[in-house]
């Protein structure tokens, strides 16, 4: 079982890892796209960036230090709402170790990477445009490497620049049934946590529905993949 997320904007500074070291990270077959991006990035930074605010500006300074700076896990680099509602660093070691088992983030920048996959600060999105290259170029058959069930919590833009053959997607709605949007994320990152608390395994959408049930998790099969209610903006599952 696979749980996808998408990258988030914001990342936390800093890091206790040595210097990036693709060799290191998970899914190998990535290792061309990845040299592809980094030089890509390396043009961007020779040519110049904005660092007209104080945001643009450390921006930039991580895109010039991206080769050199310490690393953390890709599970604690992220944050924003998803990954706030995750925690994963309040978790306790068996439920982390199942978030570095299961979780594969999508970077616009490195590709999949496990969720234990050291990587330093950068500001690379899907909509950046990297000299000499096109995103959905680069990570357009990154999808061939992830293999299994594969539970899609990322956004509509990130699972079209790099689509993984039958992965399950799941919709976020409010108890009425309405689309969600900025609180989307915090009921993914519920969701989860969730799953990493009860060390859940599934092969298919029908095991992971089974286990939803059990565990009076309002998740439930939809007419595109899976459907889970959130109750309200305070991040968690509705019960």
């Amino acid at each position: 079982m696979i749980v996808l997320l998408p990258p988030s904007e914001t990342k936390a500074a800093g890091g206790d890892g040595e210097r990036l070291s693709t060799a290191s990270l998970g899914f190998p077959g990535l290792a061309v796209a990845r040299s592809r991006a980094l030089a890509a990035l390396d043009r961007l930074v020779a040519a110049g960036q904005d660092a007209s605010t104080p945001a643009k500006a450390r921006a930039a300074a991580d895109n010039a230090a991206v080769r050199t700076s310490p690393t953390m896990p890709a599970i604690e680099r992220y944050t924003g709402v998803l990954y706030d509602a995750l925690d994963a660093a309040s978790l306790e070691p068996s439920a982390r170790r199942w978030v570095d088992d299961h979780v594969v983030i999508q970077s616009a920048l490195l590709g999949f990477v496990c969720a234990s996959d050291r990587i330093p600060a950068y500001k690379v999105s899907e909509h950046s445009k990297l000299p000499g290259e096109r995103m959905r170029e680069l990570w357009g058959d990154a999808g061939a490497e992830l293999h299994g069930f594969a539970l899609d919590l990322r956004s509509k833009a990130y699972a079209a620049l790099a689509p993984v053959a039958g992965a399950v997607p799941v919709e976020i709605v409010s108890p009425e049934g309405k689309a969600l949007n900025h609180w989307n994320k915090a009921g993914k990152g519920a969701l989860v946590r969730s799953l990493a608390l009860a060390g859940v395994e599934a092969d298919s959408a029908e095991a992971l529905v089974r286990w939803a049930r059990t565990a009076d998790v309002p998740l439930t099969r939809a007419a595109s993949g899976l459907r889970l209610v959130v109750r309200d903006p305070r991040l968690a599952a509705a019960r």
